[in-house]
């Protein structure tokens, strides 16, 4: 199966005032890479998060974009003044200016100062309930981000499919020239030998050696038939039900592989030209295969 690893998704929820937005962005990357904005409050959900990633994408830099807003009939109160820590700290403060024989004024601002005057009053309640909202919302960005991906990835399939069997054709045109090359050397040796041996008896068994040794040099048929059988899986591949981005990244180079030891073997200018048109297609398919999970 073919997925391509950029998409973007966003997913929405809302309940009690609360409403969540999720944006999910997925780029290349060889491995899975996943950041967020998750609120500080939330942090311990972290972990509860990447899991909910996990299960909907294996590979490629994910970027989550949380956003939550609280309207008027929202139930969380941020924040509520302790009135009795206050109240002894401007005591305090009055206490020092006293003793320390100060005409200054103890203001409001001088209070301000101590931060834990105020405390936070959100519960763990409302933390699982923004936490509920959050995970709904993300679900649903990265469904969405997946069927833009599933629906690129198609297309890339396509592609890719097209690409292999225009490579397909080109083996076999380079079998069928492999084949009709053997008799047209074996003339070719023995002409060569006649005029350096004019006046001389060619010796029948030693050219007869010298051609099974040249025609065992020239033969390709391994290669070209490891080459199909690389084709054939990188075409089941694409109609697999698993992702197949990392099995068909190891094919092309196996495919690459084998292709330059024809093209060293053949020998040939002909063969040579088919040759560097399969690498022209397999280095398109490896462009596009990068932007395959």
């Amino acid at each position: 199966m073919i997925t391509s690893m950029t998409g973007f998704g966003k997913g929405e929820a809302s309940s009690n005032g609360i409403a969540v937005s999720v944006e999910a962005r997925t780029l290349n990357s060889r491995f899975l890479e996943i950041f967020s904005n998750l609120p500080k409050k939330l942090y311990q959900r972290d972990f509860e998060l990447r899991e909910i990633v996990r299960k909907k994408v294996s590979r490629g830099k994910i970027n989550i974009s949380i956003a939550i807003e609280y309207g008027a009939e929202s139930e969380t109160t941020l924040a509520k003044a302790n009135l009795p820590l206050a109240a002894a700290y401007y005591q305090e403060l009055q206490e020092i200016k006293k003793h320390l024989k100060l005409k200054d004024i103890v203001k409001l601002e001088d209070v301000m100062r101590f931060s834990d005057i105020f405390k936070n009053t959100e519960t763990s309640e409302s933390d699982e309930k923004e936490w509920k909202l959050i995970s709904d919302a993300l679900t649903k960005a990265l469904d969405r981000m997946n069927q833009m991906r599933d629906q690129e990835g198609n297309e890339l399939a396509r592609d890719l499919n097209n690409r292999m069997k225009n490579i397909e054709k080109n083996v076999e045109k380079i079998e069928g020239m492999a084949i009709e090359r053997i008799p047209q050397e074996r003339q070719r040796l023995r002409e060569r030998i006649a005029k350096l041996f004019e006046s001389d008896e060619i010796d029948e068994q030693r050219l007869e050696l010298e051609i099974v040794l040249l025609a065992d040099k020239l033969d390709i048929s391994e290669e070209c038939v490891r080459l199909r059988s690389h084709i054939k899986f990188f075409l089941e591949a694409l109609k697999g039900k698993e992702q197949a981005g990392r099995t068909i990244n190891f094919l092309l180079q196996e495919m690459h592989r084998e292709v330059n030891t024809i093209g060293s073997k053949a020998n040939d200018a002909t063969i040579a030209q088919v040759v560097v048109g399969i690498k022209e297609d397999l280095e398109r398919i490896r462009e596009q295969v990068q932007n395959v999970e």
